[in-house]
């Protein structure tokens, strides 16, 4: 036994010191043969021979070919304004007084044109020796001048035909001498959701000009705050949305879809309207649609303004009405879900003066159902001046109908309680 053991133990030790051995000794080979093998060589390098490829990718798609239609007819909008005068001798001036006689400062509009802002716009249309361009009212407000820098790089001057702030649309007029290309308008109302969409513009300025970014159509009629301009109460407008990218410089460049056509005009104004001032938001831009567009851009270059008729009220969804308040204070029946609801008059208005008051629920126009206050505006705004609409309303739980002729327009109406 005791002899068994130690050759047993022998045999372990002998196992372990050979095992060992031959580890070290593999180590040492590997590591010879590691260190031979990543040497750096050594001897002089030969001349390049490296080549591309001669194999062409066909990259066509209906994305590069829309673009490709309408990319020529896309400009850069600049906003330029002028700017205060800081000089050393009007500082002076101030202190001392002008010496020459004349006034002792210089005026803020004694200053040189500079940008002010920049933004996009899209030339849809060619008459004559004129060019018509379509961009956002925000972009060319507050200009003392305004300049055009087509596709192709080329400067231009710009003038406005007319301007709309409650839409946020205006018309500029540039010479048609280096115009090749102008933009069609697609329908809008035949858009689909899930539909793909393509923004075009200066995202951050026209050093980026002509930048395309892909999308789909989010949602076809979105209803978002606007600032209140109408003489309406508070505004709301119904914009396409679209998580194509659209950044502060697309501003009045078009979304279009795979045909090329223009189904909408990019407005950050509407991106940021309903958000906070340090709100980040990604993936949701928002565009005038097309048909709106058109008919806003035609009354423009016509008139130069955009005259719309009012009904003289202020008005709230009903669905902000709580449950408990349509039956006691509106009394309305459990199967109206759905109106706008009136809770102020203007005084001579259309519709005090055909007989409509606080608490009215509107919830047809001309037959069609109203379902809140965009709805009944986007109705109205459809007429013009010396229209009669029919509303059906209900008061005091009985639906009734009135007829009321649009005499005022939205600039010529005060708003005052009616009791």
């Amino acid at each position: 036994m005791k002899m068994n053991n130690k050759v047993v133990i022998t045999a372990a030790i002998a196992g372990l010191l050979g095992g060992g051995i031959a580890y070290g000794g593999a180590s040492f080979v590997q590591n010879k043969i590691e260190s031979s093998s990543t040497a750096v060589p050594t001897g002089s390098n030969s001349s390049g021979s490296t080549a591309t490829s001669n194999v062409k990718v066909n990259v066509s798609s209906q994305s590069s070919k829309a673009f490709s239609t309408i990319k020529d007819s896309v400009v850069s909008v600049i906003n330029l304004q002028k700017t205060s005068s800081n000089s050393s001798d009007s500082i002076i001036s101030s202190i001392f007084g002008d010496q020459s006689g004349s006034s002792s400062s210089k005026s803020s509009s004694s200053g040189e044109l500079e940008t002010a802002s920049e933004g996009s716009g899209v030339i849809y249309k060619k008459s004559g020796d004129s060019a018509y361009i379509v961009t956002n009212n925000h972009v060319v407000s507050g200009s003392n001048s305004l300049e055009i820098i087509m596709s192709d790089g080329k400067k231009m001057p710009a003038k406005i035909v007319g301007t709309d702030s409650v839409t946020d649309l205006a018309v500029l007029k540039i010479n048609s001498s280096a115009v090749t290309t102008v933009a069609s308008f697609g329908d809008s109302d035949n858009i689909k959701v899930g539909e793909t969409a393509l923004a075009i513009g200066s995202p951050l300025g026209s050093q980026y000009a002509t930048s395309l970014t892909q999308g789909i159509i989010s949602a076809k009629k979105r209803t978002v705050e606007t600032t209140s301009e109408d003489g309406q109460g508070a505004s709301e407008a119904t914009v396409i949305q679209t998580d194509a990218a659209i950044n502060s410089g697309n501003s009045g460049g078009p979304l279009i879809n795979l045909a090329g056509q223009v189904i909408g005009i990019n407005s950050m104004k509407l991106s940021s309207s309903g958000s906070g001032d340090n709100a980040t938001v990604e993936g949701m831009g928002f565009a005038i649609p097309s048909n709106e567009v058109v008919s806003i851009i035609d009354q423009l270059v016509k008139d130069g303004k955009i005259t719309r008729p009012a009904l003289g009220v202020s008005l709230v969804d009903l669905t902000e009405i709580s449950s408990s308040q349509q039956k006691s204070i509106l009394k309305l029946p459990t199967s109206v879900t759905d109106g706008a609801v009136i809770m102020q008059t203007t005084n001579d208005g259309p519709a005090k003066n055909a007989g409509l008051k606080k608490y009215d629920v509107v919830t047809k126009i001309d037959g069609k159902a109203i379902t809140d206050t965009a709805g009944l505006r986007e109705a109205l705004y459809k007429h013009k001046i010396n229209d009669t609409i029919e509303v059906g309303y209900y008061r005091d739980g009985k639906y009734k109908t009135v007829n009321v002729k649009l005499t005022k327009t939205t600039s010529s109406l005060t708003t005052s309680t009616s009791k």
